[in-house]
């Protein structure tokens, strides 16, 4: 899948007569759940349909960066579900062609609706058809609908087609704020429904204390305020993946993740998160940035009496989490063997 950062990366040919053309969607796609999927997906079905005599539209998704709400609310505190690497990657898997990355700004979305339309999705991409959701917004002031839409596809020419009723068999709209809620409340299982896989920290690797070492659980650290929505405190079964770029792909061990501030020790001052590979004391992951996947809590964060008991549960959530993850429970791991750097 091509990114094109901005117009200028976008190519003139799609646009140009006789030029393919694309099918296109837009949106902020924060965590590309299932009823941003719906969309998608339709969007890669109907470029497909559109083809002819062996040329067939791009499928092209047109996003933006930052969050236009922390451009229109900058006080306010809204780390994203997931960070703009992953969301790339997310779009990549559905099958899209190329994925547009506008730079949100208040100059842009003084916008009005048509104009919007007629300078991004008509004359820079060539849109031939547009897929969105009933309850899509756009222009100025969020004042152009579906209804707005096509009007304008319309008086211009382009095919628009609205995708409904995306929702769960319970009957509750797929939406980011259905995933705030399951992760506020530390629900992973739920946040993995609506999502359609589990929920995806990212942060670069820092230094910590290096107290797991010492008691033979290295573990990377990210700094909990820069890892994006990070659920309550605990221990996590999940995944640490390694080189997932707007690609795809990566590696993924499997690893129990810490989140919290340890109150069992009194010398560390803010929220974390740490993971633990599973049998791993040979990592050296620092100033590295990594995925960090949550599956299933397994408790909350608690204070021990002492590192003996510490230790005995340290060991029994690292049973628990190769349970959870289906992955051999390891052998434990000797201080010394440690060389994680």
């Amino acid at each position: 899948m091509e990114v094109w950062y901005g117009a200028e990366q976008v190519p003139a040919s799609l646009s140009a007569p006789g030029g393919p053309g694309t099918v296109v969607t837009m949106g902020i796609f924060d965590g590309v759940h299932r009823g941003h999927q719906a969309v998608l997906g339709r969007v890669v079905e109907l470029s497909d349909e559109l083809a002819r005599d062996g040329e067939r539209p791009l499928a092209v998704a047109v996003t933006f960066d930052p969050h236009p709400r922390s451009v229109h609310q900058p006080d306010l505190d809204l780390p994203l579900i997931t960070s703009l690497t992953d969301r790339l990657a997310s779009l990549g898997d559905i099958g899209l062609d190329a994925v547009l990355v506008i730079t949100y700004t208040l100059d842009f979305a003084a916008q009005s609706p048509q104009d919007f339309a007629r300078t991004w999705l008509e004359n820079l991409l060539g849109a031939r058809a547009v897929v969105v959701g009933d309850d899509v917004r756009f222009g100025c002031h969020n004042s152009g609908d579906a209804a707005t839409l096509e009007q304008i596809g319309r008086a211009d020419g382009f095919a628009v087609e609205i995708v409904s009723k995306i929702r769960s068999q319970q009957g509750r709209r797929w939406s980011s704020t259905w995933i705030r809620q399951c992760l506020k409340e530390g629900n992973m299982g739920q946040a993995h429904q609506v999502l359609g896989r589990p929920h995806r920290l990212r942060g670069v690797v820092v230094r910590g204390l290096r107290r797991g070492r010492e008691l033979g659980f290295p573990t990377a650290n990210l700094e909990a305020a820069t890892a994006g929505v990070v659920p309550p405190d605990g221990v996590y079964a999940g995944w640490l993946v390694r080189g997932s770029g707007a690609d795809g792909g990566g590696q993924r061990l499997p690893a129990a993740i810490s989140i919290g501030t340890n109150p069992t020790f009194d010398d560390v001052p803010q929220r974390t998160v740490e993971a633990h590979v599973l049998g791993r004391a040979d990592l050296n992951l620092y100033g590295e940035e990594v995925g960090i996947e949550l599956v299933e809590r397994l408790r909350p964060m608690l204070a021990f009496d002492g590192l003996d008991p510490l230790l005995a549960q340290m060991r029994t959530d690292i049973e628990d989490t190769a349970r959870i993850l289906g992955v051999p429970v390891p052998d434990p791991i000797r201080p010394e063997d440690v060389t994680a750097q």
